[in-house]
């Protein structure tokens, strides 16, 4: 049976800030130096912004 994801979706968006599960920020110009930064294991996930 699926999870009801969608149900509990909407309060946890309103939880969750963006350091909770990105440890790097980069604006989306500098794409490759969040990739560079996963790969030599400086980040785990990258958020871009426009």
């Amino acid at each position: 049976m699926p999870a009801p994801v969608r149900r509990f979706l909407p309060d946890l968006i309103d939880q969750i800030t963006p350091g909770d599960v990105f440890d790097l920020t980069l604006p989306i110009e500098q794409a490759a130096d969040g990739y560079r930064a996963m790969g030599e294991r400086r980040a785990i996930r990258v958020l871009l912004t426009f």
